[in-house]
């Protein structure tokens, strides 16, 4: 189904722990989450990010209960530009998420209608997931994890 909606992406799907995988460049993000909603995937599983050093990746998983499927929808961003398209006007479930996205990674959500902090007091410096956050009063991580 992805493969026939997607030709010329098809070689860019994978799969992981049983669901599809499309990774896409961060200006096609927003369409292609247009383009599987209409597929079918219509149910927003979460939005999330991952710290890979000099780059975000933004992870996306929709569940398209019809076909009793899921895939994962990913892009990244650099570090020194972490911005992509809000999915809010697709899922408004996407609001907390992308808010929680924002409050602990600092991925800035285009068009969110109400991007704050979530979690953490607004006046709260930096966010506590990415890999160089410092704060006095957390104890380093030994070496081996």
């Amino acid at each position: 189904m992805l493969c026939a909606a997607y030709p010329d992406l098809c070689t860019l799907f994978s799969v992981e722990f049983g669901d599809g995988v499309l990774a896409v460049e961060p200006g096609a993000l927003l369409s292609s989450a247009e383009d599987l909603k209409r597929l079918g995937f219509d149910r927003l599983g979460m939005v999330t990010a991952v710290d890979y050093g000099e780059q975000f990746e933004i992870v996306v998983r929709l569940h398209a209960p019809e076909h009793h499927a899921a895939v994962f929808l990913k892009c990244r961003v650099p570090r020194s530009e972490p911005r992509v398209p809000s999915l809010t006007a697709l899922w408004p479930g996407a609001d907390w998420h992308e808010r929680e996205t924002y409050d602990l990674f600092g991925i800035v959500f285009e068009g969110h209608p109400d991007l704050r902090r979530i979690m953490l007091p607004d006046d709260w410096r930096g966010h506590p997931l990415r890999k160089d956050y410092e704060d006095p009063h957390v104890l380093p991580r030994p070496d081996y994890i």
